[in-house]
């Protein structure tokens, strides 16, 4: 009979980093991300004080977590403002930005005010925007949330989702940079 497989020894703490914040920056940087806009539903509050009745965010944290049930993930920084909506609200809207969004990308990402004001949307099955030329989109149940760090982690469960059937590119960011993808030659 063969000896057991030696398994790592589980440790309880992470050594402390070895390296500067900017550092982990910079090394976090040449990761390609997709750009998305996710959009909720304002708080009542927001919108008796004369606000808009939506919110919505740039992110590039959104990745997929299980095909059963169909999850996905994003995160969103314990200090912005909207987190209160995002955190109690029981839907948003992941929208996936093409190469041609770049306008939103950045005004979801720096306007303050009504982000929406002129803005291409339609509503979807749960009343939430759903952006006029994304290249997909996902409407998902508000499943869970975990505190990590300076950062909420965000699953969503997926109701309905949709792809643009006119096709277009991705809006990437990397290195600081956008960008979109072509096919690399065989």
């Amino acid at each position: 009979m063969g000896m057991p497989e030696a398994r790592p020894q589980f440790v309880g703490n992470a050594a402390a980093p070895d390296f500067d914040t900017q550092q982990f920056r910079r090394t976090l940087s040449q990761f390609a991300t997709g750009v998305t806009v996710i959009t909720t539903r304002a708080s009542d509050g927001a919108v008796a004080a004369g606000g808009p009745p939506f919110v919505g965010i740039t992110a590039s944290s959104f990745n997929s977590v299980s095909l059963d049930p169909p999850l996905v993930l994003w995160s969103m920084a314990t200090r912005a403002n909207s987190l209160p909506m995002f955190r109690d609200g029981s839907h948003y809207i992941i929208n996936v930005l093409s190469a041609s969004q770049i306008d939103l990308c950045q005004r979801f990402a720096t306007l303050k005010g009504d982000r929406f004001a002129g803005v291409d949307y339609r509503l979807s099955a749960t009343g939430l925007p759903i952006l006029a030329n994304a290249l997909a989109w996902f409407e998902c149940h508000n499943r869970s949330r975990y505190d990590e760090g300076d950062h909420v982690i965000f699953v969503g469960e997926v109701e309905r989702c949709g792809v643009l059937d006119s096709g277009g590119h991705p809006l990437v960011f990397q290195g600081g940079v956008f960008s979109t993808t072509t096919p690399l030659e065989d």
